[in-house]
Order: structure tokens, then sequence, then C-alpha cells
């Protein structure tokens, strides 16, 4: 199975949990009077449309290069990921907004509705669902070095994560009684508050990206030791690399013996970019600048 079509299918498992999932939170929450199972069940809205948003990028991004793209269409994958972090602020800033109105209001003196043992459940089983989901997508993700499904794998951990709060306050305020149902819209500000520290990591991740940020310190040492590996080839110099999509760039210049022929030249550049690209990946850009030994 190629590519696309594995991220196709590991996204549509997920889509199909996340619809189900935010059938049953939003009829739980709705008649087991909890506004931490709404939030919750946003929550999972939003995750079935970055789904969708998955589905449409992946396809773009895996288009090969043209005459508009020299470079492929790596980039969308990435702009995938940035709105799914967009996607997942917006959501978290909602659940905030409707924790704090359920808390202005029992600071008031006012009586917040007791949530349900149905939204417990809800919440119990959303952990569950989401969690194997999020190991699935994100095991998936790192073996096809795809950004946008390691992005959606933490949308699914954080859902996880924001039903384990939903179900600390449904649960504390069901034991405790009337005087704690409180508890419920207290959850649900802190899985807002869990969920945009979530998205911010993303969001600096494909902003990054998609302003050239170079690769990791570690990761350019790595290209020029194996650069330097090759002894006829001496001072490797001006490295630029950056990532398009799930691919990278690599940009080099080195030193070579003035008195090779051009043939040697070119053999010795091609040897390079070959074990670059048995150590990054077989669609790794490679461009190596050669100049004489000074």
């Amino acid at each position: 199975m190629n590519r696309e079509k594995e991220i196709y299918k590991v996204t549509l498992i997920g889509s199909v949990g996340n619809a189900v999932l935010l059938t049953f939170k939003f009829i739980a929450g709705m008649l087991g009077h909890s506004s931490a199972m709404i939030a919750d069940a946003v929550h999972s809205l939003s995750d079935f449309l970055t789904d969708v948003l998955v589905l449409v990028f992946v396809r773009i991004s895996s288009k090969p290069q043209d005459t508009s793209h020299d470079y492929g269409h790596g980039k969308f994958e990435t702009i995938a990921s940035f709105l799914i972090a967009l996607a997942l602020i917006a959501a978290a800033i909602g659940i905030i907004l409707s924790g704090s109105m359920k808390l202005a209001t029992w600071l008031k003196g006012g009586q917040l509705e007791a949530p349900g043992t149905l939204a417990l459940w809800a919440a119990l089983l959303s952990i569950i669902i989401k969690e194997i989901l999020y190991r699935y997508t994100a095991a998936r993700g790192k073996a096809l070095e795809s950004q946008v499904m390691i992005a959606n794998a933490w949308h699914h951990r954080s859902d996880a994560l924001s039903s384990i709060g939903a179900a600390i306050g449904i649960g504390g305020a069901i034991i405790l009684g009337n005087r704690w149902t409180v508890l419920d819209p207290l959850a649900s500000i802190v899985v807002g508050a869990m969920l945009i520290k979530v998205a911010a990591e993303l969001l600096k991740t494909s902003m990054g990206d998609l302003t050239e940020c170079s690769l990791p310190a570690e990761t350019e040492e790595e290209i020029i030791r194996i650069i330097q590996s090759y002894p006829d080839v001496q001072q490797p110099h001006n490295l630029r690399t950056r990532r398009i999509g799930n691919r990278i760039a690599i940009e080099t210049h080195v030193r070579m013996d003035g008195n090779l022929s051009l043939h040697k030249a070119h053999e010795r550049a091609t040897s390079i970019e070959q074990k670059l690209k048995e150590r990054f990946g077989p669609q790794t850009h490679v461009t190596i600048h050669m100049e004489p030994v000074k």
C-alpha cells in the first residue's frame, strides 16, 4: 500500500471513530446535563473536521512536482497541520468560554444542574477509544514520516485528555452531590487550557516549516558527518536545510581536488547524494556545489 493510501486508511478509521463519539457525546451531554461533556463533544467535532482536512490536503501534497511547484506539493501537508492547530485552539477557546460562563453563574449563587451517569459513561468510553486511535495514528505517522498524521494523532490524544478532565469533573459532581456541580465546568476549563498547550506546540512546528526553519542542529551535524566520510571531499560549508512536507531539502558546498576530472567530481557528488537519500529518504532534495581546494 502506498503512502497516500495508508494515510487515507488511518485517517478514515479515525474519522469513523470521531463521528460515532461526537454523536454519542452530544446526546450524553444534553441528556446528562453536562457542560463538560458537551465541550468534549465539540472537541470531537473539531477532530472530525480536521480528519476531512487531512484527507483533502494529503491528496494535494502527494502530487509530484510540476511546472508551478518545482519542489513538489509537500508544503500543503504542512498547511494542513497548521490548520489543525488553529482548529484545536478555536475549540479550546470555545470550551474555556463555555466553562467560564457556567462558573460565573455558580459564583453568583446560581444552581448548576448535576450531570447524569450517561455523561460519565460517555467520557470513559471516549478515553479508551481516543487513546487507541492516538497510539495507532501516531505509530503509522512516524512510520510514514507524515507530519500531518502526527498532528492528527495529537488531536486524538488531546481528546482523550479532554475526556479524562470531563470524567473527573462529571464523576466528582455525581459522587459529591449538588454542592460540587461546579466541578463539571471547572473540568471543561482545565481541559481547554490543556488543549491550547498542545495546539501551541503543533502551531510552532508547522510555522517553523512554513517559514523555512532549518532542520535541528543534530540533523545538520549528521549531514556534515556523512559528507566528511568521503576522504577526498573537504570543508563542507554553506549548508542550508529545510523541510518540505514529509521531505527534507539539503543544499551545501564542498571542496575537492581541483585536478579531478569533471567526470570523477560528478561521480563523487552523486555518491554523496545517494548516501544522503539512503539516510533521509529517496525523495530528499539534495544540491551539492563543488569547488576546488584552495
